[in-house]
């Protein structure tokens, strides 16, 4: 489980003449992600969706609250280190080694992970299955298309087996074979009773796809709930209308 308790990031920009102001990238969000689930996180550019994913990914320190998370025991892991091995992290710019092949850069991230020799060899054989890397997992990662570096991005992240895993657009700008692929991938692993957190543009994969979903805008959330809860709250018929009437304010209280 992981659960955002108040998570505040708090920036300065500079604005004309020099003069400075503060603002709020995420602003007081609280809430809680569960085995089992898919949490889509949905909002404009400059919402704060990145921000607060990556302070979910312990990659970021938040100004104010906090960052809960539990393993499958139910105990809260305090130390850093310990929450980064339960939570895999995709990010909208993730840089890979060009010159490695697919496998050789899993085996050099699971001996990061102290995996042992055969550990590593057998997550490789269950990740390339998983993610249909068969036809270029043993090329070199600067000679794949798009679809196949961001497949490549996930099976990094899949490398130490974590229990959480938080995706920003891990679809984004891909073709329907490899968007197939990774939403395939994001409900199975679902159903091995993994968290998914991840953000999206696409409204019609995010109303197929999520149990629950959070609306933000300008760092806060402004609705939550299910997909049917939320158009059925604003009387729309499909998720895109659904952010519109948030987005315009012309809807009642967030669920």
């Amino acid at each position: 489980m992981i659960e955002a308790c108040e998570l505040t990031k708090q920036f300065i920009r500079t604005l004309k003449k020099g003069k400075k102001e503060e603002f709020y990238a995420v602003d007081h969000i609280s809430f809680t992600a569960v085995p089992g689930e898919i949490l889509g996180i949905l909002g404009p550019n400059g919402a704060g969706k990145t921000t607060l994913l990556r302070m979910l990914g312990s990659l970021m320190e938040p100004t104010a609250g906090q960052v809960v998370v539990t393993d499958r025991d139910g105990v809260q892991l305090t130390k850093a280190e310990e929450m980064k091995r339960h939570i895999g992290y995709l990010s909208e710019n993730t840089k890979l080694y060009g010159r490695f092949t697919v496998r050789e850069m899993l085996s050099v991230f699971g001996e990061l992970y102290d995996f042992e020799k055969e550990q590593i060899n057998q997550q490789i054989d269950k990740i390339n299955e998983l993610l249909q890397m068969e036809t270029f997992i043993d090329n070199r990662i600067e000679k794949l298309s798009t679809g196949q570096k961001q497949r490549t991005s996930i099976a990094r992240c899949l490398i130490h087996n974590p229990e959480i895993y938080i995706f920003d657009e891990p679809t984004l700008g891909l073709d329907i074979i490899s968007s197939k692929a990774i939403i395939d991938f994001m409900k199975q692993e679902k159903a091995q009773g993994k968290c998914v957190l991840y953000s999206t543009h696409y409204m019609e994969e995010a109303e197929f796809l999520c149990d629950r979903i959070i609306m933000i805008d300008k760092g806060k959330i402004i609705a939550s709930g299910t997909p049917s809860e939320l158009k059925e709250n604003t009387a729309t018929g499909n998720l895109r209308d659904t952010f519109f009437a948030y987005m315009d304010g012309s809807t009642g209280n967030e669920l």
